[in-house]
């Protein structure tokens, strides 16, 4: 079941690399931005059949960034890298689960 409470703050920390995102629960976690585009949900990402992932994370440059930064509807973030990759949709608990893997 998606989580449909959005984050309290999400900010893009293009000095540090990282996102900061305050959950209203009072958690807070910073993703690195190379972390979070290697999570990309989409089809391009992770074939629709199988599942499986096929984006390889080395393909990825270690400065990616995010370009632009919205919401799609109520339920999710919508990201525009700087490798120009804009197809993936982080719903809210997509993010959270993203968010605790991130700290482990």
């Amino acid at each position: 079941m998606t989580e449909l409470v959005p984050p309290q703050s999400l900010r893009a920390l293009k000095s540090e690399g990282l996102f900061e995102i305050a959950w209203p629960d009072g958690q807070m976690f910073r993703v690195p931005f190379k972390l979070l585009r290697c999570e990309c949900p989409c089809a391009v990402c992770i074939d629709e059949i199988t599942g499986v992932r096929v984006l390889r994370p080395e393909s990825i440059p270690d400065d990616v960034h995010p370009v632009e930064l919205g919401y799609a509807g109520n339920y999710a973030l919508k990201i525009v890298w700087s490798d120009r990759h804009a197809s993936g949709i982080f719903t809210w608990d997509r993010l959270r689960s993203v968010c605790q893997a991130a700290q482990t």
